[in-house]
């Protein structure tokens, strides 16, 4: 076994290549064991593992850091188990991960050509060609940024940058307060991206959404005129492409048609369900390609491993318009440096797992798991349906079904029920002050077999703790 030292970094002319190899290899197998035994181990941690809480003096032996990496493994989340259907976090494809690796051994800096020319290149043109799958034409481009939140707060900089023309001097000699529109079920991130503009939490207006949680295009107007009524200034829509809790997709053509009339930047948050334009159901997006903007995260419904977000926009020549900040120790090489294009200026190479994960299963690849989970949502729906004593949200747009039980308490300990059981782990959101069970059905593990035992112990719960009444749900 190699001394504590001596794998510490890998020798440039090789010297000590058995003992990074051994320290490799060892870590690799232990990763791989956890992945391949998740079956075995709780949905959820039982209890925080005990970690070191002090930065040690000396340096461990291998046999130290393996425990040790072990211990913080047996304490993580545990998305490979068949039953994880809690969270849009489903297992990442292997490419991913091990493209992870690859970014963090030669760790590049996305921060100019010159510190990581291969993948400058290869995230400038991967991402024109994902906003020419969104409907975009060839002046369309983009820039990945670490997760959705700062992907959206990318896109409304440049929106407020550009509408309101503020890029220099800032918002203080406006004569109007300015204001984003978003549905009422809009990420959070929305909210916050107006607070970092200088909007403040109240300058991102909600727009009521239907029954089904999506944005209703009357409600935008209604809350558009009254915004301009009371003096404030609304400059961009956002529009929903797969609601956190719902998974419901806003009617984006509608959207695009109101914000095309009133002159307001369109950004389409499809962080989650822009992988339908993968499929056949690709008509579900129908108007996003009119959007001045779009974020999309493959860390959801591709399966890259996080993180891995991107934000893309109609013409790409906005992002130097409205936010590059040239850096003077950066050198010009004819090429674009990443860095003064977006919210981060270091940044790893995250495009690489996700190039790689395309590589790894093609569009037809993604096209087959993304149907699936659409299909095993849909037939999840089908099962609430067949309960009396189940009430189901809406019908599924995505892969997402909501449902609940009676009762609030019994829909709360049917989840603790379900994870005691090591069957399913479902998130409980509150939603429209109402808790309900959210089945986010991503994970391709989840077979027939999985669904059907859920359903049979949430039969056998049903009949145990419900009386005759309840077991009748309106």
């Amino acid at each position: 076994m190699a001394k504590p030292l001596e794998a510490a970094f890998a020798d440039p002319s090789g010297k000590n290549r058995d003992s990074v190899r051994e320290l490799s290899e060892a870590i690799l197998k232990l990763v791989l064991d956890h992945l391949q035994n998740a079956k075995e181990r709780p949905l959820l941690p039982p209890t925080p593992p005990q970690v070191w809480t002090e930065i040690p003096e000396e340096p461990a032996n291998q046999e130290q850091l393996l425990a040790e990496l072990k211990n913080l493994l047996a304490g993580a989340m545990n998305p490979h188990h068949p039953g994880y259907i809690g969270h849009m976090d489903p297992p990442p494809t292997t490419a991913s991960f091990l493209g992870e690796l690859a970014a963090a051994a030669v760790n590049n800096n996305l921060l100019s050509y010159e510190m990581a020319p291969s993948f400058t290149r290869l995230e400038v043109q991967l991402l024109r060609s994902f906003a020419r799958l969104f409907g975009f034409g060839d002046r369309a481009g983009g820039v990945m940024q670490s997760g959705g939140t700062l992907a959206n707060l990318l896109a409304l900089t440049v929106a407020r940058n550009l509408r309101l023309e503020v890029h220099d001097q800032g918002l203080f000699g406006l004569k109007a307060r300015p204001v984003i529109l978003a549905s009422e079920d809009a990420h959070a991130s929305i909210k916050k991206a107006a607070m970092l503009l200088g909007l403040g939490a109240e300058g991102a207006l909600p727009v009521a959404s239907d029954a089904r949680g999506r944005m209703s295009p009357d409600a935008l107007t209604k809350t558009l005129e009254n915004a301009r009524e009371t003096g404030l200034f609304p400059f961009a829509v956002v529009a929903t492409a797969g609601t956190t809790v719902t998974g419901s997709i806003d009617p984006l053509a509608e959207i695009a048609a109101v914000s095309k009339q009133e002159r307001l930047w369109l950004h389409v948050d499809a962080a989650y369900a822009g992988a339908l334009a993968f499929t056949r159901h690709s008509d579900r997006l129908l108007g996003i390609e009119e959007a001045d903007s779009i974020t999309f995260n493959p860390q959801k419904w591709l399966y890259v491993a996080k993180t891995n977000a991107m934000v893309l926009f109609r013409d790409e020549r906005a992002l130097d318009q409205a936010f590059r900040v040239p850096a003077p120790y950066m050198q010009e090489r004819g090429e674009r440096n990443l860095g003064e294009l977006g919210v981060q200026g270091s940044r790893h190479a995250e495009v690489l797992k996700l190039w790689l994960s395309l590589l790894q299963l093609g569009k037809r690849g993604y096209r087959a798991l993304i149907e699936d989970s659409l299909n095993r949502a849909k037939r999840f729906a089908e099962q609430v349906k067949a309960r009396p004593f189940l009430k189901l949200f809406s019908e599924p747009e995505t892969s997402i079904v909501v449902f609940r039980g009676p009762r609030e308490d019994w829909t709360q300990a049917l989840q603790a029920h379900l994870i005691e059981k090591g069957l399913a782990f479902f998130s409980l959101p509150l939603y429209r002050n109402t808790r309900w069970l959210r089945a986010v059905l991503l994970n391709s593990h989840t077979d027939e077999s999985t669904l059907n035992a859920i359903f049979a112990a949430i039969d056998a719960f049903a009949e145990r703790t419900l009386d005759g009444d309840e077991l009748e749900l309106d």
